[in-house]
């Protein structure tokens, strides 16, 4: 879990077009959250078993999500790394493949166990997927 705080101090530290790099997660489960028409958020649905590949390509400027029906993210703009509470977050301002502007935060959860987590935000809905950094570094570029 330290090469996370890595990566964080990393977007922390430098640009993304100083340091074009990419990193791994697998994903081993994911929960939804949906917006009712009142305004207020479910609880978080049950926890799915999900392994799939996560991948933070800064070269690009885009996440990928490799699920069944592949979820691409265009990095807009790269937020400083910040803790929340007990909890170190990065946020991106993303488009999705469709068009919709979200948001990505990748959460490190000191408290537990350092516990890593991305949410993929919309207007009404929120995906938060459980993950591991899959390599100690950077992946190679091709």
């Amino acid at each position: 879990m330290k090469s996370l705080k890595y990566i964080l101090l990393f977007l922390f530290f430098a640009s993304a077009t100083t340091y074009a790099q990419k990193y791994n997660f697998k994903t081993s489960g994911y929960m939804v959250s949906q917006k009712d028409n009142k305004g207020n958020w479910s609880d978080w649905s049950k926890l799915q078993k999900s392994e799939m590949t996560v991948l933070l390509d800064m070269e690009s400027h885009r996440i990928v999500v490799y699920s069944e029906v592949l979820q691409l993210f265009s990095i807009m703009k790269y937020g400083n790394q910040e803790t929340i509470g007990d909890d170190d977050v990065v946020k991106f301002n993303c488009v999705d493949n469709n068009g919709v502007e979200c948001v990505l935060a990748i959460y490190t959860r000191k408290k537990q166990g350092g516990r890593n987590q991305l949410y993929i935000t919309y207007e009404d809905m929120i995906i938060a997927y459980n993950m591991t950094v899959l390599e100690d570094k950077p992946a190679k570029k091709k």
